[in-house]
């Protein structure tokens, strides 16, 4: 497959950005638990991010905000130059989340709904596309995630891995210029894994989309990832190329958690 131009980022301005997506001392809440703790990030368009760390450190709450599943109580968050929080209203973060696609743990499909409606609905009814190119599309999305054959089928004729990469299908279909993966074999059965992971590895290898992802999988971290983020009691407390990360990590709680997972 050829490699494909992400959608250009641009500022609200007009101008390039250098940042797709930022976190300004953003803090997070439940209860008396501070999840993020003046958390400051940026992720560059085109680049792979992934997020590791113990549970609880914060990493799927960024990916919530980002989705806007959740607000945040402090600071600041940026998508392509356009403010998501705080927000300046519903039809604000309607179109700055218009640029967000994300994949949950859970596969999240209508059951009622063949596997190509599954993927086309959201294109047509939130975007405006018409059903004969929302349908197009569609077919080479699944093409692309080794389901061309099953656009009829319904989600409880698919095993768990096929599910799963009917939402990375349908995540893809809004053109989102960043993708945000939560977690999403973990919920798979071990055989099942793997196809999952080669089915993203060839997409961050064959496209500029921007991927924020957060994932126990420490060796698909390692293959796709520009940048490594090593959380803990929601901070960032060391980053870097996988590389580094991985074979040299500076921090001793990364040391601890990459023994623990490796």
């Amino acid at each position: 497959m050829p490699r494909t131009e992400a959608p250009g980022a641009e500022s609200a301005a007009g101008g390039a950005t250098s940042e797709l997506i930022r976190f300004t001392n953003v803090t997070k809440r439940f209860g008396g638990n501070t999840v993020l703790d003046d958390l400051c990030f940026s992720v560059r368009p085109g680049k792979h991010v992934t997020l590791i760390g113990p549970s609880g450190s914060g990493k799927t709450t960024i990916l919530r905000l980002l989705m806007t599943l959740l607000k945040p109580d402090e600071g600041e968050i940026t998508v392509n130059g356009d403010r998501l929080f705080p927000s300046e209203g519903e039809k604000q973060l309607r179109e700055v989340r218009k640029n967000i696609g994300m994949v949950f743990q859970q596969f999240n499909l209508f059951p009622n709904m063949s596997v190509l409606r599954n993927i086309t609905e959201a294109p047509v009814r939130v975007l405006g596309m018409s059903k004969d190119e929302a349908a197009e599309r569609a077919k080479g999305l699944l093409d692309l995630v080794g389901l061309g054959d099953r656009a009829d089928a319904r989600p409880n004729q698919l095993s768990g891995g096929q599910q799963q990469r009917v939402a990375i299908a349908r995540a893809l279909a809004m053109r989102p210029k960043v993708l945000l993966l939560d977690e999403v074999t973990s919920a798979l059965d071990p055989e099942l894994v793997a196809g999952v992971l080669d089915v993203l590895r060839d997409i961050a290898r064959t496209t500029d989309i921007t991927m924020l992802c957060v994932t126990h999988e420490m060796n698909f971290a390692r293959d796709i990832s520009d940048d490594v983020l090593m959380f803990d009691s929601g901070k960032v407390i060391e980053s870097g190329s996988p590389e580094k990360i991985f074979s040299v990590p500076e921090h001793e709680r990364t040391r601890e958690f990459l023994s623990a997972v490796l």
